[in-house]
């Protein structure tokens, strides 16, 4: 196999193919998320539970999610919430450390159903309410997404409705959901490493999808912010679904 494929394809992990198709689905999940508010992480989660396998998924998901969310907080950097970033974060350390003494290697037929009906519930069910906490709430909003992430991968829509704050601009919700997103996603890295996860051997495909993110969060930011998406937004929810039904059919045919 040709060196560039082998490193892409995480030593044969994947096709070529598959590879292409994450690479270009992770600009287009970045932009998304960049226009949205939140959603590109969950599309992305959802296609690449279809074609990476279940022991790689949460941890190779999660980094391709801190560095799309990193270029986001570096874009818009000086909006950030400060404070709320710094509350978020204790919460989160807290909820990486008793992570790392749950999270092991859980049956792929939990991480199915996990991931699918989690994603089911963001997409179907009741909307998480935005959350204009104090100081424990905070703390407590970081550690509990911090553990649920471990699990079930995309929390960005638990997050976001925790930092969400009505004065807020669209672009100060932006800059610090980017940025508890990437605290988040730099302690789930420590924790899959600290358990035993080889981040090595998909360090080539997890960096394509960096920059090829970095590019749709740019274009996200600077040119489809006036896009009407209703309609769209439909068909996300269409495409995420059937994604997630699939997932919990595979399940199901697993045990037969």
């Amino acid at each position: 196999m040709d060196p560039l494929l082998t490193i892409l394809t995480a030593g044969g992990e994947i096709s070529a193919s598959t590879a292409i198709l994450l690479i270009g689905l992770s600009a287009l999940t970045s932009l998304l998320t960049a226009t949205l508010g939140a959603g590109g992480g969950m599309l992305l989660l959802a296609v690449m539970a279809s074609v990476v396998p279940l022991s790689a998924l949460i941890p190779v998901h999660g980094l391709v999610q801190l560095g799309s969310n990193a270029n986001r907080a570096l874009m818009t950097w000086s909006h950030i919430d400060v404070k709320l970033l710094c509350y978020f974060s204790i919460g989160a350390l807290l909820g990486a450390i008793l992570a790392s003494f749950i999270v092991v290697q859980l049956p792929l037929l939990f991480i199915q159903v996990a991931v699918a009906g989690f994603i089911l519930f963001l997409v179907w069910g009741g909307k998480p309410k935005a959350q204009n906490t104090g100081t424990s709430g905070r703390i407590l909003a970081g550690l509990t997404t911090t553990v649920i992430t471990m699990f079930v991968g995309a929390t960005g829509p638990l997050v976001a409705a925790f930092v969400h704050r009505s004065q807020n601009t669209k672009l100060r919700l932006t800059a610090t959901f980017a940025s508890c997103m990437t605290v988040q996603n730099v302690l789930k890295a420590f924790v899959f490493t600290f358990i035993g996860f080889s981040f090595w051997q998909w360090a080539g495909l997890i960096g394509a999808m960096i920059v090829s993110g970095a590019l749709g969060t740019w274009l996200g930011l600077h040119v489809l912010q006036k896009i009407p998406l209703q309609r769209f937004v439909l068909l996300f929810k269409l495409v995420i679904t059937l994604l997630a039904l699939r997932l919990l059919v595979d399940a199901l045919l697993s045990l037969t």
